[in-house]
């Protein structure tokens, strides 16, 4: 991303004072997110602090999430293509994109491209059936026997507490002999349950991050089951989603956890598919759900703090400094009375560039 030259003074200078949420624009502020190259980087949430014993938790690389791609397990040749794709995130797919009788073989060519295929640039990533499908122990047993492990793990229908534990538990076992090993998790919300368990799920979710059993890293909102879950039908807007939508990114975000949003079904439909990004990256959230490579270009443009919006940002906090320095109070820039919530967000902007830029991204 092409950024103003004294990007990075700014940066290394809010570091001190980072915002507690990734908020919105209010009056004033340029528009939000704009089309942007590839390779631009995306939103982030700010760094994790919870206390002196989570140190190596708090302080793992920043993995960016802007397009979470699925990559059906059964089919190789479309595994060995996912370096190309673009994505940040490739999710090698064991649950809803195979079928059932298909599952013994996605293992096996997950297992087998794990080791084979050359991930570097991209956040390899393993979607594993849920606890209670009765599947998610074969696919650790058989997956987890390759010789480079998943980056990150992706757990659905986690709708409680004991969901989280189960699995946990599951994972220990069969990664005992790999002491060094602590992926990344996701979460899935996909039912009412799940939405109202979310926070104690994450608070234990939490507790094992510092624990070092996994690194919990964010919360992905499984619109679809959902829907069928509490009997609504899916309109083009998602407006039977707004308040599950919304509870998701505020939670995860209390947690400090990136949120991914819900996946866009018509592949053809590319103007409602940036509409919805955008509305997605209004929210809070970080990233979103990709089942199509036509999809990819979209997306990480929706999440990329456009050229525009990183200049504003850069600007009122070099003003803000200035003012600050010869003793004034309340200050107009570009018009408009300068408050403290729209100073953290111009902090929260300049925060997800130095994250991206420090993930090489």
């Amino acid at each position: 991303m092409r950024t103003l030259s004294n990007l990075r003074c700014c940066v290394k200078q809010l570091m001190s004072q980072t915002p507690r949420v990734c908020a919105v624009p209010t009056l004033g502020v340029p528009p939000l997110l704009s089309p942007s190259p590839p390779g631009s980087p995306s939103y982030s949430v700010p760094h994790r602090q919870y206390s002196a014993r989570s140190e190596a938790y708090h302080d793992r690389p920043y993995i960016p999430r802007r397009t979470l791609m699925y990559v059906p397990g059964h089919d190789v040749n479309k595994l060995r293509k996912v370096p190309k794709l673009g994505v940040d995130c490739a999710v090698l797919e064991c649950e809803d994109g195979v079928a059932l009788n298909q599952k013994a073989e996605a293992r096996e060519n997950i297992r087998q491209m794990l080791d084979e295929v050359d991930f570097s640039g991209v956040d390899c990533a393993v979607r594993v059936n849920s606890v209670s499908s009765g599947l998610v122990e074969e696919d650790l047993r058989v997956i987890f026997k390759a010789d480079r492990l998943p980056q990150t793990i992706l757990l659905p229908k986690v709708d409680t507490v004991e969901d989280l534990t189960q699995f946990t538990d599951l994972l220990q076992a069969v990664t005992a002999d790999r002491k060094d090993y602590c992926p990344y998790l996701l979460t899935y919300v996909e039912s009412a349950q799940g939405v109202l368990n979310m926070q104690d799920v994450l608070q234990r979710a939490r507790q094992y991050s510092i624990q070092g059993v996994f690194y919990m890293d964010g919360v992905v909102f499984g619109s679809d089951d959902f829907c069928a879950d509490i009997g609504a039908v899916r309109t083009i807007d998602a407006r039977e989603l707004t308040y599950a939508r919304q509870k998701v990114v505020m939670v995860a975000k209390a947690f400090r956890l990136q949120a991914i949003d819900l996946v866009f079904i018509d592949i053809k439909d590319t103007e409602s598919l940036r509409y919805q990004s955008l509305e997605g990256a209004r929210m809070g959230y970080t990233g979103k759900q990709v089942i199509h490579p036509g999809q990819v270009s979209t997306v990480r443009d929706a999440f990329t703090p456009s050229e525009e919006r990183v200049q504003w940002a850069t600007e009122l906090v070099a003003a803000f400094q200035q003012h600050q320095e010869s003793g004034k109070g309340a200050f107009t820039f570009h018009g408009n009375m300068i408050d403290m919530p729209l100073l953290l967000q111009a902090k929260n902007i300049l925060k997800i560039v130095k994250n991206i830029e420090s993930s090489g991204s």
